[in-house]
This record gives C-alpha cells, structure tokens and sequence, in this order.
C-alpha cells in the first residue's frame, strides 16, 4: 500500500486551510495536537462504555508529549482509537470533514456529545505553521486493522504508506523549521502546556529525549509495580550506647536496618483531568477553591468569595468566577476570566462571552455549546453567545443581592472591596443594575452602612428631602466633616473614582435626587438665621462687598469669588467651598481626558466662603488698610484651601514664610 497525492479541500465544508494563517498565535499548534490525541481517546473509551470495544487489562491512557531539541524534533502519541488507511484519507488527506462531528453523528443515539473536544474542527493542519515536514503514524482499534504511515512536507504533497506501528492510536511528529525549534526546549514546551492543556480530560506527560535520567529514593513499601528499580539501597541499623540505671552500659539499637530503592523518577501528568468547576458545589470544600485559585491565577493573596456556575440548561456551562480584594479605583483592576471548551484552554477574557464589568473578576467558564470556528479561537456571532453572556451576568446578581439579604453581616464587610465592582457593572449592564438597584449600600459617617432610601429618610428628617451629602477624601473634607456632625448631619463617603459618574447614574435613575459633596456649599443649619431687618440686611450686603474687594486686592485676584455668611460657628474664619456641576466636569475629564486636554479644560469653580461672625474677619473688615490685613487675607485664603486639600508648591512656600512672619510678630509684641 503506497500512495502519493496532493491534499484537497472541500471549501463547502470547512474553510480553506492555509497553514500560516489559521491561527493567530503559533504555539496553538500544541493546544491542537494534544486536545485531538484526547480527543481519540476520549472517543475510544465511549465505544468501551458501549460495548463496542474491549479494553486491554490495565490500561492507562494518556496523551505523551516527547521534545528533542538536538534533533529539532516533536512527537505527540496517545493510545487511542488510532485510523485506519480509509479514516487517514477522509480525515487528513481531504480535510473535508471533522473526525469528531462524523463520529457523533454515527452515534448520536449511543453517546453523551459533552466530552467529544474536537467537534469543532480538527486542528491537524497547524502543525505545519511550525513544522517543514509532519509524520503520522497510526494503527486503528479495529480487529485486523493495519498500521499506517503518513508524511508531507509543506503541507500540499503527501505519502501514504504500510506502517510498523503495533499498538492502538497514532504518534504525530513535527520536524520543526529553523524558526520555530524553541518549541523543542522541554520548559517552553511545558510552558505552552500548561498554558492551553492544564485542564485537558486525559493525562498528558511531557518528556525530553536528550535529558539525563532523574531518580528519585524511596521506601521499600512505596514501590509499586511500575516502578523502574536502578538498585537497592540497604540501610543498616542504627544504634547508640546507652547507660543503665546501675551505671552498666549497653548498645541499643535506635532504628533497624531497611531496604531503600533507587528508581527512575516518575513521570507526573502537567494537567488536572478533574478541575474543580466539574465538579458539583456540594461536594467542594472552600479549602479547594481557595487552592484552585491560586493554583490557577498564581495569587496568594486570598479571594473574598466565590460564584460556583453549574447549569445543564438549556445550554452546558460550568465554572468558577472569584472576587478578589479589589478595593482600589476600578480602573487598576486586572481580572482575567480564562474560557474553556470541555477543558480545552480557548482564551482569556473573551468580551463576547463576558459581560464587560465581569472582567473585574477571576475565573473560569467552561462551555462546550460555544459556537467556535474551525481555529477554536473565535467565537461566531450569535444570540446564543449573548444568552450566556444574560445567564453570567444573572447568577453574579443573584449572588450579590442573595448576600445582601441572607448575609448581611458579610456583605458589608465585603462591601469597601466589592463596591467598585458593583458600581462599574449597574454602570455597565443595565439587567444588572435592576437586580442589584436594591443591594446598593453606602457608608456613613459613622461607619454604618445604609442603602439610598436610608440616606434620603434620615437627610429628609433634617429639612434636606431628596439631598444625599457625600464625602470624597475624610482627610481634604474634615473641616467639613466636623460641621456636618456637630449639626447633627449625615453623608456618605464615595472615595473611588466610580463614584462620579455612578452618582450621575443614580441621579438619572432617581429624578428628583440629588447628591452633593458637603463642600459643595455652606449648609444652611451652619448659618444663622437671616435677619428681618432691612438695614441690617443692606448694612451685611456692603460689608460682604468691601470683604471681597480687599481679599481680591490681598491675593491679587479679581476673578476671586468671594462669600460672606454669618456662621453658627464663630471660631471657623474661612473656608472653601466648589460647584458640584463644575467639580463633576472637570472629575469627568479627569477620568477620560477627553481630547487630551484632561481637567484642566474644565477648571473647578471655587468659593471663598467667610465667616462674618469671626474676630479676625471682623478685624480686617475694621481695619481695610492695616499694616497686616493684607497678610491676614493671604493666611485665611491659604487655611482654606489647606482645609480643603493642599496648596500649590509656590503657595505653600510662601504660607510657611508668612507663618513664620506672623509668629514672629507675635513674638515682638510679647517683649
């Protein structure tokens, strides 16, 4: 049996096949290959399920991956269902057809379809992205089946001869071109391995030919009878001299003498054939899914919870999502949600599959009703993906607002680190923010956590109905924060830059609420009642518009903006106070920098705010055109802004100086 030809493709039933652009990344190559060697056996231990195969005593199956690198050589074998001469000319020689889908067609009535792998596509061809000349040699299952040979170089020309293979299943060798040997070093086989296989259904083993043997040492009663003895290692007793009660001594012996054995070291499989998101949620203790955890995204610090998907219908779909510790501003998050299909490594973060805002998160998906194309790298287009899609964004709300209500206590504790997370997706996903619309919670003051309909019930018992007052950074607004609570107010605090455009959200969604930072401007229950009296009304307005005229003077600014307010506390002098409109402008740019221009296209509109009750206000109302007013102004502007944030480097040279001027005024006057 010798045969040469050329290779067809039928274009209706598979895409045409060029070898250097079916994929996208050249060590897919192995993926491919070895998923297509589990592949054969997965299939070959369903025809013995069926009863239409009887298995050898003793068999273990797996898939063997051999590197050499001074040869520039790779084999993949697996002790499958191997091909027969027809099979090698239907499967390879005409890539007209995938072996798996004829297969499930065959017995579609006989077997479950869950882990046939390749149904989508075979795969073969990207072999010869690496390799200038592929091998195959393979002998079927089938009684009185004859092995077969099968080489090409190029990929067009083939031939296709008798083969001395004695075994069931097929070894696949690549003969690697000048440009692709790195994938003949054992540790950047390895590497890709466990990058596309770590979870593949059959044991896969990788080995390199060239390498000195390892060996190992163990007790005689750990030796198994596949182990490869090198020699016996005796070990004789152990004794020591020992002095008895009587002053005699004696030698005893401590530890008998024993046998040990040198072995071969055992091969180890690189892959998990039982991942943890197979398995049911019963039965997974959290110290699994903590070790799955960092076993998989090789991060030690510890997740706060998890999400076990498992649903049957009406599509297949299993997996893990986790949520770590993620209290930081939402766009320095890395997530990675890892897609698989039947436990063959697809991609990372696939955005079709994955709601945006779930990218945030840790996980795996394994789903093998995905519609993939024949390169298994990208997904086709349809509604089918976006019902997975509603499906993960589903259970994820469910979760969450299942938490909030049976467990509280924990959902608070979660919630600092959670909440960007949350935000980002009502932002995001509008079915997600429905489900979650209730669940939203926000700290106060005090430390407690209270949800919006919280906030606006006790905001309204205080005369602000439809205000929630909020706190960006405790340390910039403390001056602020000290006056809400010494009025008997509340906010809450929304550090995360989240926070701006989700209270936007909030506020679209709830017409007449309205949020304000507490800086926004000077509460009224801070002031004191207005007075009734005309002349005392128009006698405030002329000391308001002279304050503003020396201030503007004082700090050489006549855009300044300037208000004067007769304040319940007469030991505050100044303070400023920032349009919320302009503020949130200018966050916006910030967060975008939109057009390159940043927030400075959007300057934030500030308010000098004085207090008409205080002495030093007072003093420099008094006294317009003292020796010191000037320094006076510029000290209680600086206070402010120091209250309110921090100076600029000019500015806060010049406060230092000052402070040490007036200090020192002080000092004189004391003499």
């Amino acid at each position: 049996m010798a045969k040469s030809g050329s290779l067809s493709i039928n274009s209706e039933n598979i895409f045409p096949i060029i070898k250097k652009w079916l994929y996208s990344d050249h060590d897919i190559f192995y993926r491919e290959l070895v998923s297509n060697g589990c592949d054969a056996i997965t299939k070959l231990k369903k025809l013995a399920l069926m009863g239409e195969y009887e298995e050898p005593d003793g068999v273990e199956y797996k898939v063997s991956v051999t590197v050499n690198p001074k040869e520039k050589t790779i084999q993949v074998s697996d002790n499958g269902l191997g091909m027969t001469e027809d099979e090698v000319e239907e499967y390879i020689n005409q890539i007209a057809f995938s072996g798996a889908q004829d297969f499930l067609n065959k017995y579609k009535d006989k077997a479950n379809e869950d882990q046939i792998i390749g149904h989508f596509g075979l795969g073969f061809y990207s072999a010869f992205m690496v390799a200038d000349r592929v091998t195959i040699d393979t002998l079927s299952y089938k009684a009185d089946a004859r092995a077969v040979h099968w080489e090409s170089e190029g990929g067009t020309e083939y031939e296709m001869t008798d083969g001395d293979k004695t075994e069931a299943g097929t070894t696949i060798t690549l003969y690697l071109n000048d440009d692709s040997t790195e994938f003949a070093n054992e540790y950047r086989a390895r590497e890709v391995l466990e990058k596309y296989c770590a979870f593949m259904p059959v044991e896969i083993y990788v080995a390199d030919e060239t390498a000195e043997p390892q060996y190992d040492t163990i007790e005689k009663d750990e030796l198994t009878d596949k182990d490869t003895v090198i020699e016996t290692i005796v070990e004789e007793a152990k004794t020591e001299e020992k002095e008895n009660e009587d002053g005699t001594k004696e030698t005893v012996e401590v530890s008998p003498a024993r046998e040990k054995y040198k072995i071969l070291r055992r091969p180890e499989p690189i892959n998990d054939i039982h991942p943890l998101w197979n398995k049911h949620p019963n039965e997974c203790t959290e110290e699994e899914y903590k070790e799955f955890y960092r076993k998989v995204f090789m991060d030690f610090k510890e997740p706060l919870f998890w999400i076990h998907l498992n649903m049957d219908y009406p599509f297949n779909l299993k997996g893990i999502l986790y949520f770590p510790k993620i209290n930081m501003e939402y766009e320095s998050i890395e997530g990675k949600i890892k897609l698989y299909n039947n436990q063959v490594f697809i991609a990372d973060n696939i955005k079709e599959v994955i709601p945006e805002f779930l990218m945030l998160l840790k996980g795996v998906i394994d789903c093998p009703d995905l519609p993939l194309n024949v390169s298994r790298s990208a997904l086709q287009n349809d509604g089918f993906v976006k019902k997975i899609s509603d499906y993960i964004t589903k259970k994820v709300a469910d979760k969450l607002s299942g938490m909030c209500k049976t467990d509280r206590e924990n959902y608070e504790k979660y919630w600092d680190d959670i909440n960007p997370f949350i935000k980002f997706g009502c932002l995001k996903d509008e079915k997600f923010a429905e489900k979650m619309n209730d669940y939203i919670i926000f700290k106060n003051l005090d430390s407690k956590y209270l949800t919006l309909k919280d906030c606006l019930d006790a905001n309204k018992e205080k005369g602000h109905e439809n205000q929630v007052f909020y706190v960006t950074d405790e340390k910039e607004q403390s001056q602020y924060i000290n006056m809400f609570k010494e009025a008997g107010l509340d906010a809450v605090i929304l550090p995360n830059a989240i926070d701006s455009p989700f209270i936007s959200h909030l506020e679209q969604k709830n017409e007449k609420v309205k949020f304000l930072r507490i800086d926004a401007d000077v509460n009224e229950t801070f002031k004191e009642k207005e007075e009734d009296d005309e002349a005392a009304k128009e006698q405030a307005k002329k000391d308001a518009e002279s304050l503003s005229e020396i201030f503007k003077k004082a700090l050489g600014n006549d855009k300044l903006e300037v208000k004067v307010e007769k304040l319940k506390n007469e030991s505050v002098a100044s303070m400023i106070t920032v349009s919320e409109e302009s503020r949130r402008m200018a966050d916006m740019m910030k967060m975008y920098s939109m057009y390159g221009g940043g927030a400075d296209m959007f300057p934030v509109s500030e308010t000098l705010v004085l207090n008409a009750n205080n002495q030093l206000v007072k003093f420099v109302l008094n006294h317009k055109d003292g020796e010191n007013t000037g320094k006076i102004c510029q000290q209680l502007y600086d206070l402010a802004k120091l209250a309110h944030g921090s100076l600029s480097p000019e500015r806060m040279t010049k406060f230092i100086a000052r402070s040490g001027e007036i200090m020192m005024d002080m000092a004189r006057e004391e003499q």
